[in-house]
């Protein structure tokens, strides 16, 4: 009976052993895949958002984080339709947001910084110098601690956290491997591995652009993608006229789905778009943002079948502003050749 007891006792142990990582480190372990995504798809370092989501949750045991799945505090504000909580934090029963699932919350977090004014400044930042993340968070007023640049700065020197700005998606579980070589013996650690491997056959998909345009500086843009969804494919990228942030659309969807994916109604995707119907095809440029009142370059050469509108996506325009430089009737297409004001006034005469 004793030798029975005796080998069960050391099963048990053997188990909580193998269970010993300290909370912060169980979080960077499941957590690390979400911010890596965000980071290709928003331009966040993902050694900030895991900082940020690692000291929200302290480690994922917060309220907030287990009822909610919401890993970074983030109030209902009047924008929010879906599910609340109630919870005190800087008064008593705040309005907070409900997610289904965390993969939200942390897509919620970086719309959050990419959608406010507020933020704006930190996307000029080199996206691997997380100190001046951090700092940049702290002075656009993201928290209030004095020591919360400091504070982040803490977490990821003392995880290592970026070690995670140099990866990719494909890669990060072998970047969480390298930082944790005992959870080779973890099976389910390793089945993701595995399944993350045999999913990542990736597919190339070029963007087509016209060179003259906005294409000249991202010549021979290619995009990785894997066998996922068409949405998840979708990248935010910078536009060089104002750092304006848009998307190309990678087959032909519905502005709805758009809308859904980055949390943006469908009547300011129009109105920002100047769009008059709610289909999109494959390669069409769509703004995240209002446009800007003049392009990055002073004139521009149309090309033949090409719209005023196609010009004024490609170089981040309003429309509107578009005929008034060139002294064009709304609705009025240019001619192949034509020479395309994005600056000043064309000449009269």
């Amino acid at each position: 009976m004793k030798k029975i007891f005796f080998a069960f006792a050391i099963l048990i142990l053997s188990k909580f052993q193998a269970q010993t990582w300290k909370t912060e480190d169980q979080y960077i372990q499941r957590f690390a895949t979400y911010a890596v995504e965000e980071m290709e798809k928003y331009k966040i370092p993902a050694s900030i958002t895991l900082a940020q989501g690692l000291l929200e949750t302290g480690g994922g045991q917060s309220r907030l984080a287990i009822q909610g799945n919401n890993h970074f505090g983030i109030k209902c504000k009047e924008e929010w339709t879906g599910k609340t909580m109630k919870h005190t934090d800087d008064a008593p029963n705040e309005c907070f947001r409900v997610y289904d699932d965390p993969r939200e919350s942390y897509e919620d977090h970086s719309k959050f910084l990419a959608y406010r004014k507020y933020y704006q400044n930190l996307f000029k930042l080199d996206m691997k110098d997380y100190k001046a993340w951090a700092h940049g968070l702290k002075k656009a007023g993201y928290a209030t601690n004095p020591r919360y640049a400091y504070i982040l700065i803490d977490k990821i020197e003392r995880y290592k956290l970026y070690e995670f700005d140099n990866t990719n998606s494909k890669e990060v579980l072998y970047a969480v491997l390298k930082m944790y070589p005992d959870l080779r013996n973890d099976k389910m650690f390793m089945a993701q591995l595995d399944q993350n491997k045999a999913s990542s056959k990736p597919v190339t998909v070029t963007v087509p652009y016209q060179q003259t345009s906005y294409a000249q500086q991202q010549k021979n843009v290619q995009k990785i993608v894997t066998k996922a969804e068409t949405l998840n494919s979708i990248l935010i990228k910078s536009h060089p006229n104002e750092n304006k942030k848009f998307v190309i659309i990678p087959d032909n969807v519905d502005l709805a789905s758009i809308s859904k994916k980055f949390g943006i109604s469908e009547s300011r995707l129009m109105k920002w778009n100047e769009l008059d119907g709610n289909q999109l095809k494959r390669n069409d440029i769509l703004f995240l943002e209002s446009k800007s009142s003049n392009g990055n370059i002073a004139t521009y050469k149309s090309q033949s079948g090409e719209s005023m509108h196609d010009i004024a996506q490609k170089f981040g325009i309003k429309l509107k502003k578009l005929y008034s430089k060139n002294r064009m009737d709304f609705g009025q297409q240019p001619k192949p050749g034509q020479l395309i004001y994005l600056q000043e006034k064309k000449p009269r005469g």
